[in-house]
Parts: C-alpha cells; sequence; structure tokens
C-alpha cells in the first residue's frame, strides 16, 4: 500500500505518467449503466450493449426495468432500486435479466447512488455476467490452493526480480518465512545460490517470454546449511490479458536424491572405468620398476594428487618378508608421481632409494598390518608419521597434503609393499569408497608387480649363468687389439645360446670365434658351454679352420641332436693375413684403412650338427689398423626388415668416423639391436696391430 499522498509507484521507482492497464476489467466485461431518479436510462456503455443486447440508441430514455426485467420481478426491482436512491445504501447481487434476442441471463450486480453538483439524484449499477465472475473466481480459489497446497515450490518474482509471493513448500525448502522473502531478489533471500546465473536466466525468460523448463542449479539454503542440495528450476513469464508483463513464475523441485544418485553413479562409473583402465596398463611389460610406474600413474589424478609405490627391500631381492613389530622395515621406493604438487614430490622417497621406515610410520603399519591405513583429515601432528623426515613434514605440509591413504601391495598371501597416496588440490577426503578402489588397483598390480619381480630374480640369475659361461679377455693379445659385447634378449628370462671367444695361440697368433646354438634355456647355455671347451681344446693343436669345424661338427651331432652356427678366425700377425672358415654363420665385415668396409665372400657351410658336409678356409689379408667384426644374428636380424637391408646397414654404420673398439661396440648395440628382440646379441671386434 502506498502513502497517503504519494503517487502509486511500480517497484522502487514512481510512476511517471500513464501506465499500461489491466487486463482484468476487460475479462469480466463490466457494463456501466445510469439512471435518473424516475429509473430512465441516461447512460449506457459499450459494455452494456454486449452485456445485455440493446444499442444506445434503443436504451436510452427507456425504463430499466421494463427493458430488461421479467415482469414477475418488476415490483422487488423497483423497490430495491427506491432503497438505493432513498438511503444511498448500495445493492449487490446477481438477477435474471432479459437479453434482447429473448434468452435469460444471470448478471451481478453493484448497485449505488450517485449526485450531482446541483444534488440530482442518479442510479449506477455495473454489471458482469455472472457466469464469466463465478469462472474467474474458480480460476482464483484454484490457483490459490494449488499454490497453498502444491509440494512443488512455487514463487513470483516481479520485473524488478523481486519476490511477490511465495508458498509453504519454498519456505520450507529455503527455511526461511514468506515475508522475508517478500520485495528481496533471490541474492537477497540466498546468498549461497549462484545468484548470477539464476537472475541472467529469468532476465532472459521475462525479454523473450520464452519459457526456461529444468534449469539444474546446485547450492545450500538455510534450510540445510550443510549440505549441498540440488534443484530443478521452470520459469515462466506472467503477462496479463492485454499483454502487459508482470513478473516470472518459477517452479523449484528439490532434485537432491536424483542428484546424489547420478554422482555416484557417475562415481562408479569412473571407478569402473579407472579398474579397466588399470588393467590394461598395469603390466604391459615384466619390467619392475616400469609396472610400479604404471600403477602410480593411473592413480594420479583420478584417486590421488600423488601417489608412491614402496616395495620391501626383502621383495624386491627375492625373498620373502620377515615383518618384525619392533624393527624398522627396509623399504625401496619403486615409483612416484605427483599432479601438481612439487613440494609433495621433494616430499617423497626418489626412486631407486632405499630408506628404514620407523615402526610410527603409517606406511610402515599398512605393511605390517596387510591392511589400508586412512587418514582422512591430515593434522600437523599427523604429518610426522606420513613424511621420511621432519622436512620432509614440513614439504607436505607447504603441499597442502589434507587426506592420506595407504593400502597394502598383497600377491600369492605375501605383503610386498604399499600404494602410498596423498591428496593436495582435490578437496574432498579420502573416503571408504576410496579405500575400496585403491585396494582393488593394489590388489591388481600387486601380481602384475610379484611377476614382475620374479621375473626380474629369474633373468637376472639367468643372465649370470649367461655371462659365467662367457669368457674374460685381454683387451690386446697378440697382434690384435680387442673389444666383445653380450647383450642379453630383451623380452626373455631364458639363457640364450650365442658366444665368442678370444683364445691365444702360439707364434702370436689369436683365434676369434663366435658361434650360435639354436634354441634358448639351459640346453642352449649347455651346448654352448660344451662346444666353447671343445673349440678352446682344438684350438691349442694349431689345426687349420676348417678341420677344427669338422671336429666341432661330430661333437655338436653327438649332442642331443643339437645345432649352432659358428665362425672361427684365426689372426696371424707376421703374415698379416686372417684364415677363417664358416659353419653356417653370418659373414664378417671387414674394414680396411682408406676403403669401405665389405662383408666377407666366404663359403657358408652349413651349420654344425648338420654333418656330412665339409667346410673350406679362406684366407684374407688384415693389414694393421684393419678391424674384423664377427656377430651373431641378434645384432642384425628383425621381423619387419630384410636381412640385406639390415646388412647394408651394417656396413653403412661401420663406414663412418673411427672410433674406439670400446665405443663402436656400444654404438653398433645402441643402434642396431632392437629392445623386444627374442634373441641375444653376441660381438666381436678385433684390429689388427703391427707387431712391435
Amino acid at each position: 500500500m502506498t502513502a497517503a499522498g504519494a503517487p502509486p509507484t511500480e517497484g522502487d521507482e514512481p510512476v511517471r505518467g500513464p501506465v499500461k492497464p489491466s487486463g482484468l476489467l476487460d475479462v469480466l466485461g463490466v457494463a456501466s449503466v445510469v439512471l435518473d431518479a424516475q429509473g430512465r436510462i441516461v447512460l449506457w456503455s459499450p459494455q452494456a450493449e454486449e452485456l445485455f443486447g440493446y444499442s444506445a440508441e434503443e436504451a436510452l430514455g427507456q425504463y430499466a426495468a421494463r427493458l430488461m426485467v421479467y415482469e414477475q420481478h418488476l415490483d422487488l426491482v423497483v423497490k430495491l432500486f427506491a432503497d438505493v436512491l432513498e438511503t444511498g445504501q448500495g445493492w449487490a447481487g446477481a438477477f435474471p435479466i432479459r437479453h434482447k434476442d429473448g434468452s435469460t441471463r444471470l448478471v451481478e450486480f453493484r448497485n449505488m447512488r450517485l449526485l450531482d453538483d446541483r444534488g440530482d439524484v442518479f442510479a449506477l449499477g455495473l454489471a458482469a455476467d455472472q457466469s464469466t465472475v463465478r469462472r474467474l473466481e474458480r480460476d482464483v480459489a484454484l490457483s490459490a490452493r494449488i499454490v497453498s497446497q502444491s509440494p512443488i515450490g512455487l514463487a513470483v518474482l516481479d520485473t524488478q526480480l523481486r519476490y511477490v509471493s511465495v508458498n509453504p513448500t519454498l519456505e520450507r525448502m529455503n527455511g526461511i518465512p514468506a515475508e522475508e522473502h517478500l520485495g528481496r531478489t533471490v541474492r537477497e533471500v540466498l546468498p549461497n545460490l549462484d545468484a548470477d546465473v539464476l537472475e541472467s536466466a529469468v532476465r532472459r525468460v521475462l525479454e523473450t517470454g520464452r519459457p526456461l523448463v529444468d534449469m539444474s542449479t546446485v547450492g545450500r539454503t538455510p534450510a540445510d546449511p550443510d549440505e549441498d542440495h540440488a534443484w530443478s528450476i521452470s520459469l515462466y513469464r506472467l503477462e496479463d490479458a492485454v499483454g502487459t508483463v508482470l513478473g516470472v513464475a518459477a517452479s523449484i523441485v528439490d532434485i537432491t536424491e536424483q542428484y546424489r544418485a547420478g554422482i555416484e553413479a557417475e562415481t562408479a562409473r569412473r571407478r569402473l572405468a579407472l579398474i579397466a583402465d588399470a588393467s590394461a596398463r598395469i603390466g604391459t611389460t615384466l619390467d619392475l620398476d616400469r609396472t610400479a610406474r604404471e600403477l602410480a600413474d593411473v592413480a594420479v589424478p583420478e584417486l590421488a594428487d600423488v601417489a608412491a609405490v614402496d616395495l620391501l627391500e626383502a621383495v624386491v631381492a627375492g625373498r620373502r618378508s620377515s615383518l618384525r613389530p619392533a624393527e624398522p622395515e627396509v623399504i625401496r621406493a619403486l615409483a612416484v608421481r605427483a599432479n601438481h604438487a612439487a613440494d609433495a614430490l621433494q616430499a617423497a622417497d626418489p626412486p631407486g632409494q632405499v630408506a628404514h621406515y620407523g615402526p610410527d610410520r603409517l606406511v610402515t603399519q599398512c605393511v605390517r598390518t596387510g591392511r589400508p591405513v586412512l587418514v582422512a583429515q591430515v593434522k600437523d601432528e599427523d604429518l610426522s608419521c606420513i613424511a621420511r623426515s621432519p622436512e620432509a613434514a614440513v614439504l607436505l605440509a607447504r603441499a597442502g597434503v589434507h587426506s592420506y591413504l595407504a593400502v597394502p601391495l598383497i600377491a600369492r598371501g605375501e605383503v610386498l609393499g604399499a600404494l602410498d597416496l596423498k591428496r593436495t588440490r582435490n578437496p574432498l577426503p579420502f573416503s571408504e569408497d576410496d579405500v575400496l578402489l585403491a585396494r582393488e588397483l593394489a590388489a591388481r598390480a600387486a601380481v602384475q608387480i610379484d611377476n614382475a619381480r620374479w621375473y626380474q630374480n629369474a633373468r637376472d640369475t639367468a643372465l649370470t649363468l649367461q655371462r659365467s659361461l662367457l669368457p674374460s679377455h685381454p683387451p690386446v693379445t697378440g697382434g690384435l687389439e680387442v673389444a666383445s659385447r653380450y647383450q642379453p634378449a630383451g623380452a626373455t628370462i631364458e639363457v640364450g645360446g650365442d658366444w665368442f671367444d678370444v683364445i691365444p695361440l702360439e707364434g702370436d697368433k689369436t683365434a676369434l670365434v663366435v658361434g650360435d646354438v639354436m634354441g634358448s634355456g639351459i640346453s642352449a647355455a649347455a651346448t654352448m658351454g660344451r662346444l666353447r671347451t671343445a673349440t678352446n681344446t682344438l684350438a691349442s693343436l694349431d689345426l687349420d679352420p676348417a678341420q677344427l669345424l669338422e671336429h666341432l661338427d661330430r661333437i655338436t651331432d653327438g649332442l642331443d641332436h643339437s645345432i649352432a652356427t659358428c665362425l672361427y678366425a684365426v689372426h696371424d700377425p707376421h703374415r698379416r693375413q686372417c684364415r677363417i672358415a664358416n659353419a653356417g654363420h653370418l659373414p664378417p665385415a671387414r674394414i680396411r684403412v682408406g676403403r669401405p668396409p665389405e662383408l666377407l665372400d666366404l663359403p657358408t657351410g652349413v651349420p654344425l650338427g648338420v654333418g656330412g658336409v665339409e667346410f673350406s678356409t679362406t684366407t684374407v689379408d688384415l693389414e694393421p689398423g684393419d678391424q674384423l667384426v664377427l656377430y651373431t644374428d641378434g645384432l642384425v636380424e628383425t621381423r619387419r626388415h630384410p636381412l640385406d637391408e639390415r646388412l647394408e646397414t651394417l656396413l653403412t654404420l661401420l663406414d663412418g668416423p673411427t672410433r674406439p673398439l670400446e665405443e663402436l661396440c656400444d654404438f653398433l648395440l645402441r643402434t642396431l639391436h632392437q629392445p623386444d628382440n627374442h634373441d641375444d646379441v653376441a660381438l666381436l671386434i678385433a684390429r689388427a696391430q703391427a707387431l712391435s
């Protein structure tokens, strides 16, 4: 209500000049009729023409009662008219009226006395079709009942975005009485909602008239200030019958349960995706360090901001872990990964470092008990049990570590280590659901880590055996400078049958041997050891290379159907020559000073163990400075390239600048040998020297 004498206002602004009319009177079609003291019609509105059917020309000057009232009601109407004029008290009610077309209409009347400036008396009648009035009354009553009893929150905002009305449901949803809404904006009433988005949506509906349905928003209200709620809001522009914009109606439905269910479903979907991702990404190789890194990479950032994979040192060494309560645990850090947390990364144990963790350390408790350790809200006093040192605790505090989780890595009933997780950027603390997910990841990864550590132990054992069967030789023997390499296969734990040998002979001569027993495993290594021993024994007899291979062929034929290739060369520095015989092996390369490298054209021969074929000896020159490169097929053969192409590549690499022999060995292995090659490599390079 406006103050007395104040101009009417719309919102907070005074109305300046005429405003658009309401359409309610147009809907009612209120007719105006004025009668003089005798009951004759002196004024007749256009609405009266429409309501009663008589034009102004037909009605003016006529007695109203005789024109519109049935005979049986005439006395009553005359009396009511007289009472109004005499007493000045108005009369209201419904009365049956005769329409010009002969029909009867029930009309709602408001009659009152009028006086003009001369004191003459008139009667004013305001009339409307009663069915129209009743329909509007029903609509208003129904709307009021729906608004008050609706389980949906309902509100009306004016064009200034202020609350005009709210229903009881919205009062309860917001936790604020209706009177505290009225005249205030959403921003003022509910400061913990995204008012900018809501007000922008209301303005858009006001401007365009297009409804906005099911707009979701999330926030908190005084009804439940500690928990987020979600609502679905629909907005509709309100207009009257003539199109005047009155404001916006809003319906608000609490969809918190659906919202939380959706979050839970999305969380479950992401967890399943993470587990599926872990299954695909963890254990792609049998490399222990890489497997640990893969686990850390999967955990960050989906599950944690910082992840570390730690293994008990006994486990890494291939022993069963023995966990004693009072003693510190010796743990090796295998991998660490951080998501935008440099301080936390600096606080972690560097990969490869071995540390003694005291009994009070949470990761120690985790591996000892075989159970997860969860600190949902990390306090300052917790950091000393999480960090490896006081300095590291300071770094973790600076990084903002607020939640911690460690889960054990258990495979085949044995605790291998722990997956150590921290959150810094993610504001949510670790939950029990996170514990379940971390345990699932750890369980899957632990099996892969266990496989990798046993593979690594078996591989180390195999390589130790293999290397023990290979010779150690001086860098210079007779008239040769010699360098060699043995490179195990990159994708197998079985020992191979490749070997080389450098055998000093009488007269400053040197025998050079490279061979390859077909197959792999202990049997191949055993055959290789026998052939190497036999070669050393036969070389001491100063046999011709072809004769030596014939003896080896007979020996090989008796070794369980074994087959091997072999290249045997004897260098004589006095004659500056090499005598070479080949048993099915790849040709050696010769590098002569001032000439391009070449593959020696030797009779290939057949592998040892085939039998029945003679071998031949070829003599080639080897001047001081010349080099002879002997190798096994693992250096040059691949599944993707023709052998001729790879041999040509070898010659191209040998045609480069002169290198020290040790460096040349490393260069050839680094350039030619494929990491995924399933064959090992023996490489022997000799450079002729002049005898002093």
